[in-house]
């Protein structure tokens, strides 16, 4: 894949699982062999306060990594749900605060995100709060059952206030039911542990539900971003920046592709004024996929 500029190889990765050493429903190596049938290439064990012997599991030729879910109390008597990634297999459960776990994760080597914020009756606002996150998730197949499976809603306010986190799609799988909703697709150098922690702590991935980015380019404030077939493409600004495209659209430019000009420039739709913003594509199935936000910033020569 061509993402903005790299040619990197592109792994599919189900980073939020369980299994019988917590709360899930099937053994850890029945749970590798369902994703590695699937044709996933990167696989966590995130489960609750506990991790996982990964090393003594076979891997069915994925990257194993390890993983833990913590849940330090959080305001107005909810509870934080925090994906931890690359800790190693002594990493303690509890903590008393989010900003403590999010410290002794980051400490630890590993990587951090904010799990499903709206299931939990988590904020923007309390996210911002805490220093050290990596993202957020923004589709947790799990959740879907109270309806609060998407976290754009909190996705868009930290965008607004000027924090630019990526956000990963998820199964949070316990049981069958969660299976192969959500992933991450990640565009590493090869799928070793340290090349996935890599790509992932730099951003370099997308969320899906199926359909797939194929080339994303920003240069000279000009957008691009190809992928499979889908009915829409949204460019998400910040605020009320922003726009719909139903698409095949732009034929001058070949069907399922997004040309996008931060500047004003003849034949090429644009969006002045944004500094931050993410692509969301759909398909005919209604399933998402999503882009790490841009921040044009970082772009400046």
């Amino acid at each position: 894949m061509d993402f903005y500029g790299k040619q990197l190889s592109v792994f599919k990765a189900a980073l939020h699982n369980h299994c019988t050493v917590s709360d899930g429903l099937f053994e850890p190596n029945d749970l590798i062999k369902m994703y590695a049938d699937e044709k996933f290439d990167v696989f966590a064990f995130t489960d609750h306060r506990k991790t996982n012997p990964i090393a003594e599991y076979n891997a069915c030729g994925m990257t194993l990594i390890s993983g833990i879910e913590l849940h330090p109390k959080g305001p107005r008597e909810t509870t934080w749900h925090l994906l931890a990634l690359n800790v190693p297999q002594d990493f303690p459960g509890e903590f008393a605060t989010a900003q403590e776990a999010v410290d002794a994760v980051n400490a630890a080597g590993g990587i951090i995100y904010c799990a499903h914020p709206e299931w939990c009756g988590i904020t923007s606002a309390d996210i911002a709060q805490i220093k050290g996150f990596a993202g957020i998730e923004v589709y947790n197949s799990s959740c879907r059952y109270n309806g609060k499976e998407n976290n754009e809603s909190v996705w868009n306010e930290l965008t607004d206030m000027n924090i630019n986190y990526p956000a990963l799609a998820v199964d949070d799988t316990h049981s069958k039911a969660e299976l192969f909703g959500g992933w991450t697709m990640i565009a590493a150098e090869d799928k070793s542990p340290a090349s996935i922690m890599k790509a992932l702590k730099n951003g370099q991935f997308y969320a899906t539900q199926g359909p797939e980015f194929t080339r994303l380019s920003f240069k000279d404030n000009v957008f691009e971003a190809e992928f499979t077939e889908v009915e829409e493409a949204i460019l998400i600004g910040e605020r009320s920046l922003g726009y719909w495209e139903t698409l095949p659209g732009y034929p001058e430019y070949g069907d399922y592709k997004l040309v996008t000009s931060l500047r004003k420039e003849a034949g090429v739709r644009t969006l002045p004024d944004v500094r931050r913003f993410r692509c969301r594509i759909k398909d005919a199935k209604g399933r998402y996929a999503w882009t790490p936000v841009v921040n044009c910033e970082l772009y400046k020569a």
